[in-house]
């Protein structure tokens, strides 16, 4: 991985073709929201697989939390879709068959060259694609675990949520106050909270 992708760092706005063939930008997908970013090898590596069928309970969570999903790999967009399908997967994926992530962030394999994928990394982002956490997913034990995945969307949220704690005296004062701008959805309205966010 790139030395400059660290925490506190900011994660590349890549665009890039989805699942339906549309162009995508992240920062679009993320909205003002966490994000998990799955940067996978590919609908034909049985460790992607397993690890994908792990992330759609979450992700049903994750949906009621008001976060995102998206998983970036180098397959077409054929077999995006049969990988997607073939996990049970409601999230949004994003195909990079020019390997252009793979390039850019410095995450060939060259230890399989007649598949070319990226080394598989797991990134929790938060809002402005501020990064988290990096997962180096090589081994496959180097992956999150969802418990790993759970925390850290919990401090995320504890960061980057005003109205965490509506125990705080000042934030009962603000809503009683008319001043709602300090609760979610921060001003927007519910069609700009869920903009982006895929249907299955």
């Amino acid at each position: 991985m790139r030395p400059d992708i660290v925490p506190g760092a900011a994660f590349p706005d890549y665009e890039l073709t989805d699942h339906r063939g549309k162009r995508r930008k992240l920062s679009g997908l993320q909205g003002s929201d966490p994000l998990v970013l799955i940067l996978s090898r590919g609908a034909f590596c049985p460790k992607d697989r397993r690890q994908h069928e792990g992330l759609v309970q979450l992700h049903r969570e994750m949906e009621v939390g008001y976060c995102r999903m998206v998983t970036i790999s180098t397959d077409a967009l054929l077999e995006l879709n049969e990988f997607r399908s073939g996990v049970g997967a409601h999230w949004t994926f994003l195909s990079d068959t020019a390997r252009k992530v793979q390039k850019d962030l410095d995450i060939a394999e060259y230890t399989d060259p007649s598949h070319n994928p990226m080394v598989p990394h797991t990134l929790v982002l938060e809002p402005g694609l501020k990064v988290f956490t990096v997962y180096n997913g090589y081994w496959y034990f180097g992956r999150p675990t969802v418990e790993e995945l759970r925390r850290d969307l919990r401090a995320v949220l504890q960061r980057c949520r005003p109205d965490w704690d509506l125990s705080d005296p000042a934030l009962r004062q603000a809503w009683a106050a008319g001043e709602k701008a300090r609760f979610y959805p921060y001003g927007k309205s519910w069609a700009e909270v869920f903009a982006g966010q895929d249907d299955a």
